[in-house]
């Protein structure tokens, strides 16, 4: 199959939803295109602003972060370590070498030294999922790390499979506030700073090809605390869905920001104001980053059995023995 863009070159991608198939060049400009659309019509950021990249030592944020380097946009990493171990360490690996290959600047925090909130520990001692523990403890560093370090602009990795995925899981749960917020772009505020995703406008297989083909050495494996998640289903329910009619996930994700979003957006009204304990916005006393800190350092309850008798205690009566059976006499039978 010759590429529909030069007409030249052997297609090495084919991307359906768009009736295209493109070579390895003309597949790279339809990618950095992709990003470059998304962030000029969605206004993501100026040529000028520093924009913190959230990576994780994945395909897709270390796949942003390359393609806002080549970009020309003053872009540094931020890597978040969660204590996951066997899967930590290699991620961060690949972000500290993907850092020193093109000179670029990497803040590294470590969640469970810095605030001994590791993810594996913190969902067994506060019986949550891993997922929401981890997504909750990173939404609120990469707004502190980006305060912190003067950048007015958080990019996340996240792509089309994702954002139509969550939109999806929301939608079936009627979760009518992450509804209103789930966009493109989340706009400043008081005390937040601005959340863009770049890459809402390509797939996940595109951003792997990216990787592969720009020769990005990224963490292949799956977060084992994802095993079970509810947003895997639901990839693969609408990857069923685009195998049999192809732009299924972009027509979803589109419509819905530009024709219900809109509706969500005008009932939500919320007011922020400063944590007491560690002044990031909230709209509680305590922000929940703080209330989960509180929970992980609660002492933990003995386990055993819920009704122990007493030491001193006196035995109880033996248990009655159960009642013999009858004996019955055997009458012989004359013959």
């Amino acid at each position: 199959m010759r590429c529909t863009k030069c007409r030249s070159q052997e297609a090495c991608l084919e991307v359906r939803r768009h009736n295209a198939a493109y070579c390895e060049g003309c597949f790279l400009d339809f990618f950095r295109d992709q990003v470059v659309r998304a962030i000029e019509h969605e206004k993501m950021f100026r040529r000028d602003d520093r924009v913190l990249v959230a990576v994780s030592g994945g395909k897709d944020s270390l796949a942003l972060w390359d393609v806002l380097l080549d970009l020309g946009y003053e872009a540094a990493g931020l890597y978040i370590g969660l204590g996951i171990p066997g899967y930590s360490e290699p991620s961060r690996e690949k972000c500290e070498a993907f850092a020193r290959a093109h000179d670029a600047r990497l803040i590294v925090v470590d969640l469970a030294e810095e605030y001994g909130l590791g993810i594996a520990e913190t969902a067994q001692r506060t019986a949550r999922a891993p997922c929401s523990a981890c997504g909750l403890s990173k939404r609120y560093l990469f707004n502190k790390v980006a305060l912190d370090h003067g950048y007015r602009v958080v990019a996340t990795g996240h792509n089309l499979d994702d954002e139509a995925a969550t939109l999806l899981g929301n939608l079936l749960h009627w979760q009518t506030g992450y509804l209103a917020r789930q966009a493109p772009v989340l706009p400043e505020d008081d005390g937040l700073v601005k959340k863009v995703k770049p890459l809402y406008r390509l797939a996940e297989r595109e951003t792997a090809a990216y990787a592969v083909l720009r020769g990005i050495d990224y963490i292949v494996d799956e977060c084992p605390m994802s095993r079970g998640a509810k947003s895997l289903l639901y990839k693969d329910l609408l990857n069923q869905l685009e195998a049999v009619s192809p732009g299924t996930k972009q027509s979803f994700l589109f419509g819905f920001l530009e024709k219900a979003r809109p509706l969500f957006h005008e009932r939500e009204a919320v007011e922020l104001h400063p944590c007491e304990r560690c002044g990031q916005p909230t709209t509680t006393p305590l922000c929940a980053f703080c209330r989960l800190r509180e929970e992980v350092a609660r002492p933990r309850r003995p386990r055993g059995r819920r009704h122990r008798r007493p030491a001193s205690a006196p035995p109880g009566p033996p248990a009655p023995r159960p009642a013999e059976r009858p004996v019955i006499p055997l009458i012989p039978v004359e013959t």
